[in-house]
C-alpha cells in the first residue's frame, strides 16, 4: 500500500510534484473496543507548516524528516483506524514571508487536517494560530518557544519549552564559564525579546550585569551590523550573546573583524548551525550555542537521515520534536477514537502521561497499549515531559553546543529543567 506524502508549498514553490512512501502495511483491523476507533479505513490526516523558505530554512530538513519518519513508522505497522496516515507538508517560510505562511495555512484547512505540525518560528505561529485553531484544528509546534504562547488556546500544544527555561540555562552558561558582565544582539521579534528578558533577568539575578542590548534591539532587516556591533563593543562586554536568526551570518563576520574572541560568543536555538565554510579561514573554536531538545543518539540520527529528502542532515535541531509530535498526534486521536483536531487535543496530555499510566516508546508498542484498554505514559524522543495546563511540557532539556576552528558544532551536555506553571 502506498504512503502519499503530499507537499502543498506556497506560491513561490508551486510545481513540486507529490512524493511517494511505500512500504507494506499489515491492514488488520482493532478487535479491541476500548478505544472506540473506526475500522471504515478513514484517513488520520496531518499536515506539517514547518521553513522551507525563509530565515530559519535550516531548521527545516531536520523537522520534515521527524515527521516522516514517524508517519514511516506508524504506517508500516497498519496506519490508524485501518488506514494510512496522510500528510500534507507545506512551507511556513518567516515573518518577512507572511503572504507564504498565510497560503499555506489556508490549504491545510482547507485540506481537512486534524493537526498542524508547526510553526518553528514563535512570530510565524502567532501570524496563523488563530486561524488554525478556529477552524478546529490543532496546532502543535515543535521548536516554539515564545512565553506568550503559554496556555495561548485548548487547541496549541508545544514540545519545546518556554524561553524561561532556554534563557535560564543560556544565562546561567554564561556565568558558570567565569563572565560577568554580558552584551546582547537582539532583533526585534516576539522570540528575540522573550528570550532577551529571561537573560536578563536571570544574568542579573546572578550578579552579572547587562551592558547592552536589555532593552536596546535592531530591525531584522538590518543588514550592516558594523555601528551596532561598534556600540556594543563600547560597553566592554567580557561576553556577548546573539538572539537571532540569520542575521547571525552578518553579525559574526562584523564581531570577528572587530577582534572578538569567539569563544566569548553566545548563541540560541534560532542560530546555532553548522557554519563550515561561511566565514572563511575565521577560527570560531569556543563559540557555544543552546538548542532546546536532548541530543539524538546515533541510532535515531541515523533514522532522521534516512527519512530526510537528501538522505543526509547538516543539523538535527527540533527533529526528534517533530517526530514526537506526530506519534503524539496519532496516539491521542487512537485513544479518542477519531481524526478531528478537538477529539485530539482532548487526548493528548493523557498519552504524552499526563495521568500516568505504563511507559512506553514508539509506535506500535504504544498503540498495542492503547488498544488494549491502558493509560500510556509516551517517552518522548525529545526527552519532554507530559504536558502540564498550560499545553507545555512540564520539563525539558537544553542541550550546549560548541564549535571548532572550521564552525561545525558538537553536541556537549543536556541541561535538564522543569517548565515553571503558567
Amino acid at each position: 500500500m502506498a504512503r502519499t506524502k503530499h507537499f502543498v508549498r506556497g506560491a513561490a514553490l508551486v510545481g513540486i510534484a507529490t512524493l511517494a512512501l511505500a512500504a507494506c502495511s499489515s491492514g488488520e483491523e482493532t478487535t479491541d473496543g476500548s478505544s472506540d476507533a473506526p475500522a471504515s479505513g478513514e484517513a488520520l490526516k496531518i499536515g506539517t507548516f514547518l521553513p522551507i523558505t525563509g530565515s530559519l530554512a535550516f531548521l527545516g530538513p531536520p523537522e520534515i524528516a521527524g515527521v516522516d519518519l514517524a508517519i514511516s513508522e506508524i504506517n508500516e505497522a497498519g496506519g490508524v483506524f485501518g488506514a494510512d496516515v496522510e500528510v500534507f507538508h507545506t512551507d511556513s517560510s518567516d515573518t518577512d514571508n507572511p503572504g507564504i505562511g498565510s497560503e499555506s495555512a489556508t490549504t491545510l484547512i482547507n485540506e481537512g487536517v486534524g493537526a498542524v505540525i508547526g510553526a518553528a518560528s514563535s512570530s510565524v505561529t502567532l501570524n496563523v494560530v488563530d486561524d488554525i485553531t478556529n477552524a478546529g484544528i490543532v496546532m502543535f509546534s515543535p521548536a516554539n518557544t515564545a512565553a506568550a504562547l503559554s496556555g495561548y488556546s485548548p487547541l496549541y500544544f508545544r514540545t519545546a519549552p518556554p524561553d524561561t527555561v532556554q534563557g535560564d540555562v543560556f544565562a546561567t552558561l554564561v556565568a558558570e564559564d567565569g563572565h560577568d558582565s554580558l552584551g546582547l544582539l537582539v532583533f526585534n521579534d516576539d522570540y528575540g525579546t522573550g528570550l532577551r528578558d529571561t537573560v536578563v533577568s536571570v544574568f542579573e539575578g546572578n550578579g552579572g550585569t547587562i551592558t547592552y542590548g536589555a532593552e536596546d534591539v535592531f530591525d531584522p532587516t538590518t543588514e550592516d551590523f558594523s555601528t551596532i556591533v561598534a556600540t556594543l563593543l563600547a560597553t566592554e562586554p567580557s561576553a556577548i550573546g546573539i538572539i537571532t536568526f540569520d542575521q547571525v551570518y552578518q553579525i559574526i563576520p562584523a564581531l570577528i573583524a572587530a577582534g572578538v574572541d569567539p569563544s566569548t560568543i553566545y548563541l540560541v536555538d534560532g542560530n546555532t548551525t553548522d557554519f563550515t565554510g561561511e566565514f572563511g579561514d575565521a577560527d570560531l573554536s569556543g563559540m557555544k550555542g543552546t538548542i532546546p531538545g536532548a541530543n539524538p543518539d546515533e541510532d535515531f540520527a541515523a533514522l532522521l537521515d534516512g527519512a530526510s529528502e537528501d538522505g543526509a542532515l547538516d543539523v538535527y535541531a527540533y527533529g526528534p520534536e517533530s517526530y514526537d509530535n506526530t506519534i503524539l498526534v496519532a496516539l491521542a486521536a487512537l485513544k479518542g477514537g477519531a481524526g478531528d483536531g478537538q477529539t485530539i487535543a482532548d487526548n493528548l496530555a493523557a498519552v504524552s502521561g499526563a495521568n500516568g499510566g505504563t511507559e512506553c516508546t514508539g509506535w506500535v508498542e504504544c498503540a498495542d497499549l492503547i488498544e488494549a484498554g491502558e493509560e500510556i505514559n509516551y517517552q518522548a524522543v525529545s526527552g519532554a515531559g507530559p504536558f502540564n495546563e498550560a499545553n507545555d511540557p512540564s520539563s525539558a532539556y537544553i542541550g550546549i553546543y560548541e564549535y571548532d576552528a572550521a564552525g561545525a558544532n558538537s553536541w556537549i551536555e543536556a541541561i535538564y529543567g522543569e517548565v515553571p506553571a503558567a
